[in-house]
């Protein structure tokens, strides 16, 4: 196949600007042009969240009332959110931009099926991909250690969609899970196995095996330049209020959207801080050494005086005091 195939233009033109007229420059941002040759995975691709940006939407969507939503697609998603959309190429050829700016050709003019390096942390660089390498300061989570990149745990169907339009990626079956290779009872140390046993259902893996403090965006939600800073923070999973989890602070505020006219009328109905699944795993660490971390010293717990200014009320409902256990 030559250039033509998938950029088009005019193969007998006899200059470079008669050869480059019609030129296609991003092919695969049309899923019809990759579909020739991948029509399975071009149309489950078309649905999927990495085409369809459809999470970001959801995600805030639930402060919105329908006036606001209305409002939110026609002045912001499109504008903004849809930035964060990967085409075919943005991960086999090319990587992706992030605020506008690429890191080139992955191999050349190569098609590569994988290069979790150049792809995945092109757009997951700012938290998840510098926490799993260790590269934002903290220790590196001890599945990278041994080798283990993406998609040893997010598989390709995860990453090119089943055919199904899901809201989000909380929706998605079969997403990773520590238990699909720790399971209950393997453990070979019974205090492991006991403590395993006390917590199922009361304090996610993270929560205790989580390495330490991770990134946190301040500012770029509050209409500000944006910054980040590390921190620790446990507190009740607002998607499952009976268990504890290690939270991320998303900070948006009453008046992020004021310039499109949007008033967040539910903005009290959802939390700042959100369970975030931190990737920055380790066996042992300051929570599985001792009980006392979380039941006599309340370490890295969300406290009132951490809520962000302007946040929500219902920030509150995460603040949790563990019991005393009794010796």
């Amino acid at each position: 196949m030559g250039c033509v195939f998938c950029h088009k233009g005019d193969e007998s033109g006899t200059g470079k600007e008669a050869a480059h007229k019609g030129l296609v420059v991003r092919p695969s941002e049309d899923l019809q042009r990759c579909s020739p040759c991948h029509e399975e995975i071009a149309a489950k691709y078309s649905k999927a969240l990495h085409h369809t940006s459809a999470g970001q939407r959801e995600g805030v969507s639930l402060r919105f009332s329908d006036d606001d939503l209305k409002k939110f697609d026609e002045k912001v998603f499109q504008q903004s959110c849809r930035s964060c959309h990967a085409s075919c190429g943005s991960c086999h050829v090319k990587s992706p931009p992030v605020n506008g700016i690429r890191t080139g050709l992955i191999k050349g003019h190569a098609f590569i099926r994988k290069h979790e390096g150049k792809t995945c942390a092109s757009c997951h660089g700012g938290r998840i991909y510098p926490e799993y390498t260790g590269e934002y300061g903290g220790e590196p989570d001890v599945h990278y250690e041994r080798g283990m990149l993406c998609m040893d745990c997010h598989k390709i169907q995860e990453l090119h969609g089943d055919g199904k339009a899901y809201k989000s990626m909380k929706m998605i079956p079969d997403r990773p899970s520590c238990r699909n290779c720790h399971k209950l009872g393997n453990e070979k140390k019974l205090y492991s196995r006991v403590a395993h046993e006390k917590h199922t259902g009361k304090v996610s893996c993270y929560g205790c095996h989580s390495a330490g403090s991770y990134r946190h965006c301040y500012g770029c939600h509050e209409g500000q330049s944006d910054a980040s800073k590390r921190g620790f923070l446990l507190g009740m999973n607002p998607r499952d209020p009976k268990s504890i989890t290690t939270l991320r602070l998303v900070p948006i505020v009453r008046d992020t959207f004021e310039k499109a006219g949007i008033r967040m009328e539910r903005f009290d109905s959802q939390p700042n801080f959100w369970n975030t699944p931190v990737h920055n795993v380790r066996k042992k660490t300051e929570r599985t050494r001792s009980c006392d971390a979380c039941h006599v010293e309340h370490a890295d717990f969300l406290t009132k005086e951490q809520l962000i200014e302007k946040g929500s009320r219902a920030n509150e409902r995460l603040i949790v005091v563990p019991k005393a256990i009794n010796r």
